[in-house]
């Protein structure tokens, strides 16, 4: 019998993490623009975006190993109340604390606890579907995430614009607090495992496993993650870098309309990604690993469009339609591949593997995307007046990327 999707743990992961996500979307929002208004400076606020990166990377790992050995419900809850703790600390020390120092530490701790939040979500849909719903559940969480990445920035400038930030920082405490509660009924199944010896011992031990577990037993898992750091590196970051930058300092618009053209084009990616969920969740019985690179490829091919208007044509209007339509285009199919990539690694690993194997391949993947990002703002800067050749190089590099996709993948029999 086929197992319900919608079963009542299943909703409540759903509904917290749509509460959840949405409450830390208009944070990433409303922090580093308070900060940016009050400071007027761009480059203290790149350096702070950039500390607050790293948290994200170092505590996916451990995650990972604690989403194995610990009920990964209670993780949700614990994270989700310490979250709201930790905004209420910042409302309540905003107006007499060093603002700088204080937004820093805030926006570091709630990047760690995202890093360390999402193991434990990734690793209990395979417990709460059955092997045949993966897909759709994987999808139904991209959605929400690409949903609430539109939501919260869009509700919580509205909320900042009107009353400033204490309102946006309450509204959000009150969300992380719902979203605590919520989780508190989810019954995930559980099996404690042993531990070895000191925290320490313990900790080499789990990130021991997963890495021989990708290295020996599934080898196919760490070529299938190279190639997800491979389009991070070359197609998802030349979209970061070059959407703001192309458009506000490229094309021929005037200051007033490249800004406002560009929220419109932040909106229009955000609309890609939950375009690819949909796609995802409607065609999950279509979609064959297999043909993973078919996505790739669709993704390179857009790229080309761009370069060519970049290079022809001098209208701003046309430059602008044909790279917010190439860049919805990439991401509705970067955000399928990432769906069908994750259900993939759910699939293959086995249970007490699960968290840990996947918080090693999120920190793994999102090493690519500053790299990336710092290699692409290098190239347009070289080729200042050439940059559809920084575009052409992001296509022809994701080409080759699918060609290896094929290989990795053939003859591999998984449908997904």
């Amino acid at each position: 019998m086929k197992q319900k999707l919608f079963s009542r743990d299943f909703t409540l992961v759903v509904i917290g993490q749509i509460i959840s996500l949405f409450g830390n979307a208009a944070l990433r929002f409303a922090l580093p623009l308070y900060l940016l208004n009050q400071t007027g400076s761009s480059a203290l606020y790149g350096t702070v975006m950039a500390c607050a990166f790293i948290p994200s990377i170092l505590l996916s790992p451990v995650g990972g190993m604690v989403a194995d050995r610990v009920n990964k419900r209670n993780v949700m809850v614990i994270l989700d109340f310490f979250t709201a703790a930790l905004v209420l600390v910042f409302c309540l020390l905003m107006d007499g604390a060093d603002l700088v120092m204080l937004l820093t530490a805030t926006l570091m701790i709630l990047y760690g606890i995202a890093g360390a939040y999402q193991p434990s979500v990734q690793a209990s849909i395979p417990v709460l579907v059955g092997a045949d719903r993966m897909m759709e559940a994987n999808s139904i969480v991209n959605m929400i995430s690409s949903f609430s990445a539109l939501l919260g920035p869009v509700l919580g400038g509205i909320v900042y614009s009107a009353y400033g930030l204490k309102p946006v920082l309450l509204v959000c405490t009150l969300c992380f607090v719902f979203s605590a509660v919520m989780e508190i009924f989810i019954r995930i199944p559980f099996e404690k495992q042993v531990s070895e010896g000191s925290i320490w011992q313990t900790v080499r031990s789990d990130f021991g496993q997963s890495v021989r577990f990708i290295r020996r037993d599934m080898p196919v898992i760490g070529k299938a993650v190279l190639a997800v750091c491979g389009i991070n590196l070359f197609l998802s970051s030349m979209i970061m870098v070059a959407l703001p930058y192309l458009v506000t300092e490229v094309i021929d618009l005037d200051a007033a309309q490249a800004n406002r053209l560009y929220g419109f084009a932040q909106g229009i990616l955000a609309a890609g990604g939950l375009a690819g969920g949909i796609c995802a969740g409607v065609f999950a019985k279509k979609l064959s690993i297999r043909k993973s690179g078919v996505l790739i490829v669709t993704a390179a091919l857009s790229m080309f469009p761009i370069a060519v208007s970049l290079a022809v044509f001098s209208s701003g209007v046309v430059n602008y339609v044909i790279l917010t339509a190439g860049c919805f285009v990439v991401m509705t199919c970067c955000t399928v591949f990432t769906i069908q990539m994750m259900t993939f690694f759910q699939t293959v690993t086995p249970p007490h593997l699960l968290g840990k194997v996947i918080a090693v391949i999120i920190t793994v993947a999102m090493c690519a995307q500053p790299l990336g990002n710092a290699m692409y703002g290098v190239l347009f800067e070289f080729c200042k007046g050439f940059e559809y050749a920084v575009v052409l190089f992001a296509g022809v590099v994701s080409l080759g990327i699918a060609v290896v996709l094929r290989g990795i993948f053939k003859g591999f029999s998984l449908s997904l």
